[in-house]
């Protein structure tokens, strides 16, 4: 019954790769095969962050220009639902698409991932927002500039530059001037709850409502509408995307940057959010009686038989499927 069925066809059966590249997946699936997940990850978060970074940059710039057209909230939440759904497209088959500490964080608690392998996973996120921020500044370095000369012209840069409407809001995240941090917080943690609880949802592998290849988008529109609704209040919603951001502001502009009290609620709070959220899924929707629909069970044994695949080409090595722990979890206790 938990066979992997046989209708199961890989690529190296039908398109032949060259020779080195044949060399490099033995190295892969052995001793580089945290690299290339750690490697997903990165590129993952980058694609995310990229896509939304450059769309927030957009808005600020155009708004401080007085040329609102340039960009938009509206235009930023799609920015980054789409950013979300090409990321998992792109790596979520290597690494499994966490694309954010907290998930990786629940997914180590509820879902059997290795706790050695978090650490990794979340370094490599944080770099990834990292690298993307920087490449945004880079790409609208100009703009930037002249924005923040017009506005110590004007009088006003101190102002507002470490807050949403300044330059340096495009590649770190801050509050409002002068918001109340109580209510920052409770906005952070009921957007961040939703999400996860979103989150969960989709990857419930008895969901006829959202198989795998619905998952992305799914994911995706989450984000746009809490950022549709909620960023204007600060709005964090993954901790990479904040740290890693909040770090490339800290090399651009100085310990200016940092933030302040903010900085730990953008980048703590969606962990418990998520953990809280994991766990009422689990315990209020989770049914293990449920059967699983056809695509889910197509996702299930296609993994399982990548592993099995790999093990026989290249001998036995490290589990190759990104949580390959948690689809045996689920073949064994679902099929």
């Amino acid at each position: 019954m938990h066979d992997v069925p046989p209708k199961f066809i890989h690529l190296a059966d039908i398109i032949p790769r060259p020779t080195p590249l044949r060399t490099w997946e033995r190295q892969r699936h052995r001793r580089a095969h945290l690299l290339v997940e750690c490697m997903a990850e990165c590129v993952g978060v980058f694609i995310y962050t990229f896509a939304g970074t450059g769309s927030t940059a957009s808005m600020v710039i155009g708004t401080i220009a007085n040329e609102p057209y340039l960009g938009s909230l509206l235009q930023v939440g799609i920015a980054y639902a789409i950013g979300i759904v090409l990321a998992l497209s792109v790596c979520a088959s290597t690494s499994g698409g966490h694309l954010n500490p907290c998930v990786t964080v629940a997914f180590t608690l509820f879902k059997g991932f290795p706790l050695k392998k978090a650490p990794f996973y979340i370094v490599s996120q944080i770099l990834g927002a990292y690298i993307a921020c920087l490449v945004v500044y880079l790409q609208w370095r100009t703009n930037i500039l002249a924005a923040e000369e017009g506005l110590a012209a004007a009088g006003t840069l101190d102002a507002i530059q470490f807050t949403p409407s300044g330059p340096a809001g495009i590649i770190g995240l801050y509050a409002l001037p002068g918001a109340n941090l109580g209510v920052v917080f409770a906005n952070e943690f009921f957007a961040d709850f939703f999400l996860g609880l979103a989150i969960w949802g989709c990857i419930d592998p008895s969901n006829f409502f959202c198989p795998p290849s619905v998952a992305p988008y799914s994911i995706g529109l989450a984000y746009a509408v809490v950022i549709w609704g909620f960023a204007p209040n600060a709005l964090a919603a993954n901790s990479a995307r904040d740290v890693g951001g909040r770090l490339a502001a800290l090399t651009l502009w100085g310990s200016e940057a940092s933030g302040g009290q903010y900085a730990a609620i953008a980048a703590l709070t969606n962990i418990p959010a998520m953990l809280l959220a994991a766990l009422f899924y689990e315990f209020f929707f989770h049914d293990s009686s449920r059967v699983l629909p056809p695509a889910q069970r197509d996702f299930l044994f296609g993994h399982k038989a990548h592993e099995e695949h790999s093990e026989n080409t290249h001998g036995p090595g490290k589990p190759l499927s990104p949580h390959s722990s948690v689809h045996k979890a689920e073949i064994d206790h679902e099929a």
